[in-house]
């Protein structure tokens, strides 16, 4: 009986538990760390949802992101006008230069005979979908997104860097540059946009991995240097595109699907139990018996409806936009100005010239005659 009544209570509490947590953040952050303690608490599942193993499981052969990879090595201007004749809705929402989207709404037309735009407005037509996407899988889930100030991120990312570096980074990069990616740079085929090359690490190194067996040391350690300090700039980099990423996707898109984030705070680790992981033990605990939080979601203030997928031609710049808030950006730059200025010198230029080089008008009757009586005058004088 005692047996029977612990696995109810834990069936209880499981049901009253969301049904998904989500850690969200950029890399150096600590999602890893907090994801056990969590886990361990909630005896849930832990999954490592990575983008760059997608990719590398995807990039095996399968022949699907064959064809996909096949239609990225059309120009985009080509790939645009495929995708304009079979669903000219996904066209218009696309920039012509992004041709891995573009490729990818092709290759699900040619694979379901459907355009993409009539996947995305069936979606968002189900029950509890909206003008974002289709509904959630998980109606509950709880979102944490762990931040930090910047600078306090960056230090902790280049020690990070050097860490990888004492534990054998460069010898693992060489050992499969040897084994997958000699050949390719060989047959001048190597590309650092697909599959498990677009990782950080392979494009930054590829100097050093590549110098010719004649190189000195003092050249091979000066293209190690350079490609530590590349490595380091690419992971702030890569660092402040996931944060931007979060608060695109989840900060600034107001809707009744879009669920709660809650925010922690990860610039001091040294105080990581009282700034992290705590919070986050009692938000859970809260939501478990469906009370408010004792931390509030966060929001971004002031954010806007605003159409991602508008499409907008500036004709002074001969350039497509796509999404008001880029073509509201697009019209303060100095850039636009200066096309537009250029234009209207351009135009006034146009008009000059036109006033020099027009017809005079055909004269009036008077002055006709006054001409006639000056030449008649002017013969008699002769």
């Amino acid at each position: 009986m005692a047996a029977s009544t612990r696995s109810l209570k834990r069936a209880l509490k499981r049901a009253m538990s969301p049904s998904l947590v989500v850690i969200l953040g950029a890399t150096g952050t600590g999602k890893s760390k907090l994801a056990i303690e969590v886990g361990k608490r909630l005896r849930g599942e832990i999954i490592s949802a990575d983008s760059m193993q997608k990719e590398a499981s995807l990039d095996g052969g399968v022949e699907d992101t064959d064809r996909k990879l096949d239609l990225e090595k059309l120009g985009g201007a080509e790939l645009h006008k495929r995708l304009m004749e079979v669903d000219p809705k996904m066209a218009a929402m696309l920039h012509p230069n992004d041709k891995r989207k573009i490729a990818r709404s092709l290759q699900i037309h040619e694979e379901t005979g459907v355009p993409h735009s009539s996947w995305l407005e069936e979606q968002r037509g189900q029950q509890g979908g909206d003008g974002l996407g289709g509904p959630l899988r998980y109606p509950d889930p709880c979102i944490f997104w762990l931040h930090a100030d910047m600078k306090a991120l960056d230090k902790r990312l280049d020690a990070r860097v050097e860490e990888m570096l004492s534990v054998g980074l460069i010898e693992e990069l060489r050992d499969f540059h040897a084994r997958f990616n000699q050949q390719k740079v060989q047959n001048d085929s190597q590309n650092y946009q697909h599959g498990i090359f677009q990782s950080i690490g392979f494009k930054e190194f590829h100097d050093y991995l590549t110098a010719p067996e004649n190189s000195t040391q003092q050249e091979r350690e000066a293209l190690r240097g350079k490609g530590v300090e590349a490595l380091k700039m690419a992971t702030r980099r890569y660092a402040r595109k996931q944060n931007k990423w979060v608060r695109n996707r989840f900060l600034k898109r107001p809707g009744d699907s879009v669920p709660a984030v809650y925010g922690l705070d990860v610039t001091d680790v040294e105080r990581w139990e009282e700034t992290v992981l705590n919070p986050a033990l009692q938000i859970l605990d809260s939501l478990c018996k469906r009370e408010e939080p004792p931390f509030p979601p966060i929001r971004v203030q002031g954010a806007e409806l605003r159409n991602k997928r508008s499409r907008h031609t500036c004709d002074s710049c001969d350039k497509v936009i796509i999404g008001d808030l880029e073509w509201a950006a697009h019209l303060k730059s100095k850039k636009h100005h200066f096309h537009v200025r250029k234009k209207l010198k351009s135009d006034t230029a146009s008009d000059d010239q036109s006033h020099c080089t027009a017809t005079p008008p055909a004269p009036d009757a008077e002055t006709q005659t006054n001409q006639l009586v000056f030449s008649q005058d002017a013969h008699a004088a002769h």
